[in-house]
C-alpha cells in the first residue's frame, strides 16, 4: 500500500495510472487520509468523492468574485474531485462544498436560502464544523491560526449554569424573547457581586458562539475572572437591524428593563458592568456605552460596520462619537477580519483603532485584527481575548 507524503504525490500516481484503475487508488487515500482538507504549508487541498456529482465547487469568504466559488477539477476516470487553494500562515475560515449549483449569480438570486440548502453542504470530511438551526458550515484553521477548540467538550472543566428567562420591553415593543444568564460555577455558594457583561444576539453567544463554555474555561484557568454573563436574544433580522442601529429606545430598554431585572434576580456589582455584540450588535453596544459609560464601563465590538454601505452616515458617526466623548469605557475590545468588506468594516476599524490608540491613557483598549472575514467561525474564535480583557483577573483580587 502506497503511503502518500502530499496531495501532489497522490495526484501524481493517479495521472500516471490507467483510467479504469484510478478508483481504487482514490479510495485507499480515504482509508489513508479521513480528514480534509488536507494542509501542507501555505496550501490546503480540499476533496469531495461521492458519486453523481456533476459540478463540484469550494464557497470561501476570500473570494471576491460572483458567485464566491473555486471550482474543484475531477479526477477522470474516478469519484473525486479536488482543488488545491493558497492562504495566509493565520487564516482561519469557515466554507461550504457546493455541488451541482447553478453557478449563477449569488448577489442577484431571488431566493437564496433556498439555493443554499439545495446545493451548499458542509464538508463530509472535515469533522471540525459550526452550526446554528438554519445550517454547518465547515472551518479551515491554517497552521498559525488562533485555537477553535469546542470549548464544550474541554475535560476537567467545572460547568456554570445557564438559566432561560422570558423578557418583554414596552420601549421595544416586544415579548417572549430570551435572555440566557450564564451564572459562574459555585455561584450558588455565596459569591459576592459579580460583573456583568450583556451579550447582544444571544441566540449565537449562548449558542454556536459558545460564550458559557468559554467563561468556565476561562474562570478554571484563571485568564478571566468570574462573570455573570446575560445573553439576550435579537428579533429578526430587519427587526435587529431597527433596534442596533444607535437607537435611543434600545438603550432605553437596557437601562430601565433588562439592567433592573438582572440585577434584582442576580448579584450585580454596578460598578463593573459591561456590554457586547457583534456586527449590528457590536455598535447598539458601542452606542450605549457612549452614551452611559458611568453605568457600561467595558465594551466589547467583534466586527462592528462602521463605513460604506447601508445606513453608511448614522454609522459614521459611532467613531466620531469615540472621538469627541468626554468620557469613554474603562475597558474596551476590538476585532475586524481581514476578509470582511474594507470599505465597510477593515478600513474605518483601523480608523477607530488609531482613533482610540490616541486615547490610551483613558481606556484599557485592545485591537484584534483575525484572519477571518464577518463569520460565527471569527466571532467565536475571538471571544476568549474579548472576554478576558473586559474581565481582568488582577481587577477582581482588587
Amino acid at each position: 500500500m502506497t503511503n502518500w507524503t502530499s496531495f501532489e504525490s497522490f495526484l501524481k500516481d493517479a495521472l500516471n495510472t490507467p483510467i479504469g484503475s484510478r478508483q481504487p487508488l482514490v479510495e485507499q487515500l480515504l482509508r489513508q487520509r479521513a480528514n480534509f482538507p488536507w494542509i501542507e504549508h501555505d496550501t490546503a487541498t480540499f476533496i469531495f468523492a461521492r458519486p453523481g456529482a456533476s459540478r463540484v465547487a469550494v464557497n470561501l469568504d476570500t473570494i471576491r468574485r460572483d458567485p464566491p466559488f473555486v471550482p474543484m477539477e475531477n479526477l477522470a476516470g474516478t469519484t473525486l474531485w479536488y482543488v488545491s487553494v493558497k492562504f495566509k500562515p493565520d487564516d482561519l475560515l469557515d466554507y461550504m462544498i457546493v455541488i451541482d449549483d447553478p453557478m449563477t449569480s449569488v448577489a442577484r438570486d431571488s431566493n437564496i436560502v433556498a439555493r443554499v440548502n439545495k446545493y451548499w453542504h458542509s464538508d463530509p470530511y472535515n469533522p471540525t464544523k459550526i452550526s446554528t438551526r438554519q445550517m454547518s458550515v465547515s472551518v479551515l484553521r491554517m497552521p498559525e491560526a488562533r485555537p477553535f477548540p469546542d470549548w464544550e467538550k474541554l475535560h476537567r472543566v467545572p460547568h456554570g449554569r445557564v438559566d432561560e428567562h422570558s423578557v418583554r420591553s414596552v420601549q421595544l415593543n416586544f415579548g417572549g424573547r430570551k435572555c440566557w444568564v450564564y451564572t459562574p460555577p459555585d455561584y450558588d455558594s455565596g459569591y459576592e457581586p459579580l460583573p456583568l457583561i450583556v451579550l447582544l444576539d444571544g441566540e449565537w453567544t449562548n449558542g454556536p458562539m459558545q460564550a458559557d463554555f468559554v467563561a468556565d474555561a476561562l474562570i478554571k484557568h484563571k485568564a478571566a475572572a468570574p462573570a455573570i454573563l446575560a445573553m439576550m436574544q435579537s428579533g429578526d433580522q430587519s427587526t435587529r437591524d431597527k433596534n442596533f442601529l444607535a437607537n435611543d429606545r434600545h438603550y432605553q430598554f437596557l437601562i430601565s428593563e433588562l439592567l433592573p431585572f438582572l440585577q434584582t434576580e442576580y448579584r450585580v456589582d454596578p460598578e463593573k458592568i459591561g456590554i457586547g455584540g457583534v456586527g449590528m450588535g457590536a455598535v447598539a453596544s458601542a452606542h450605549a456605552a457612549l452614551k452611559n459609560p458611568a453605568v457600561f464601563s467595558r465594551l466589547i465590538m467583534l466586527s462592528p460596520p462602521l463605513g460604506e454601505g447601508k445606513s453608511a452616515a448614522e454609522l459614521r458617526q459611532i467613531a466620531r462619537r469615540f472621538d469627541s466623548a468626554e468620557n469613554l469605557p474603562e475597558r474596551i475590545f476590538q476585532s475586524v477580519g481581514r476578509y470582511e468588506g474594507a470599505a465597510r468594516f477593515v478600513q474605518p476599524g483601523r480608523d477607530l483603532r488609531a482613533l482610540l490608540n490616541r486615547r490610551s491613557s483613558e481606556t484599557a483598549y485592545k485591537y484584534v485584527e483575525v484572519g477571518s472575514g464577518h463569520s460565527l467561525v471569527a466571532f467565536r474564535s475571538v471571544l476568549p481575548e474579548a472576554l478576558a480583557w473586559v474581565l481582568p483577573v488582577d481587577e477582581a483580587a482588587r
